[in-house]
């Protein structure tokens, strides 16, 4: 299995050696024969900042391919998802015992025990920014 994710986009701005690359985002079943009958598949077009460090001529309209890794993928599900599941869970089950119970205070503090998280992902977001970047690649 690779290790890359691909995705053919359109170069939408170039600024220095930051390109903005518009993708089409698709759900897994966006390719289906019957999607056109169903709910839900669903397409999204998104604006993907990518470094251009191998300094690739592209203009705007051209399309280019961007890459990542998959393990950059993992983490930002660990980071979405995971983590948080793992606090709320835990801090669900602390609260539960500190309160004697009380199930109505111990989800509102278990959910403002995720306050904190993601404002520490705020914070953190220029740094979290180094770690996920993207790569351009030329189709030609």
């Amino acid at each position: 299995m690779s290790d890359t994710i691909k995705h053919f986009g359109i170069v939408e701005n170039i600024n220095g050696s930051y390109v903005q690359v518009r993708i089409l985002q698709t759900s897994a079943c966006a390719s289906c024969s019957v999607k056109g009958h169903c709910n839900a598949s669903e397409t999204k077009e998104k604006l993907i900042d990518v470094y251009n460090g191998k300094e690739i001529r592209c203009q705007i309209g051209q399309r280019v391919m961007i890459c990542g890794t998959t393990s950059m993928g993992m983490k930002a599900v660990w980071l979405a998802f995971c983590i948080p599941f793992f606090l709320l869970l835990g801090s669900l089950f602390l609260f539960m015992a500190l309160t004697g119970g009380n199930e109505v205070r111990s989800a509102l503090f278990s959910l403002a025990v995720l306050i904190p998280y993601y404002l520490i992902l705020y914070v953190c977001r220029k740094r979290l920014s180094r770690t996920f970047t993207f790569t351009l690649e030329s189709i030609n």
